[in-house]
């Protein structure tokens, strides 16, 4: 029994010991590396390094694109400015040279882009739509459109609209010369 204090006051004086050296060396660390006592400068390890290094490679990255868009968008309005400059001589310019004709080759190639779109959508959807068109526009494209196509579309359209196009259709054909490309046409 007398070897059980023994080591107990052995194991106590360690204890101590390591207590001392402990609080000696929290109270010289950070005074030895130059930080105040609230911890204002953080350890530098070497992942603290890589993430410092990769937030300033953003940083630098996010400021490159900044100033890339600024550029952009400098040099789109240095070009609506001079395309503004340059508009109103294009408008003499293009009015002088349109066709006095009735149509222009860019409203009969709309036409068709249009028979074309109406052909391609099922006939009871492309009734309800077509029906709201102007008379003329529904003239024009359904004269671009094939026969069968235009029949589904008058078949599904309302009586009243179905006869107005219809006979707005018969008044412009009744007005043309004998018709010799219609048949080859459709």
């Amino acid at each position: 029994m007398s070897g059980r204090p023994l080591l107990l006051l052995l194991t106590a004086a360690a204890a101590g010991a390591a207590a001392v050296g402990n609080a000696m060396g929290a109270a010289a660390g950070p005074m030895g590396t130059g930080a105040d006592a609230a911890g204002a400068d953080p350890a530098r390890t070497r992942l603290g390094v890589a993430i410092a290094d990769d937030l300033n490679a953003r940083d630098a990255q996010a400021a490159r694109r900044g100033r890339a868009l600024d550029l952009r968008e400098q040099a789109m309005r240095a070009a609506e400015a001079r395309m503004s400059a340059k508009a109103p001589a294009a408008e003499a310019e293009t009015d002088a040279s349109k066709p006095a004709g009735p149509a222009a080759p860019a409203v009969v190639n709309q036409f068709d882009d249009l028979a074309r779109i109406y052909q391609a959508m099922k006939p009871a959807a492309a009734a309800t739509v077509f029906e709201q068109l102007d008379l003329d526009v529904q003239m024009r494209v359904a004269e671009k459109m094939r026969d069968r196509s235009t029949a589904l579309i008058l078949a599904a359209m309302s009586p009243k609209g179905a006869a107005a196009l219809t006979m707005a259709i018969a008044r412009r054909q009744a007005s043309r010369p004998a018709p010799t490309a219609t048949a080859a046409r459709r």
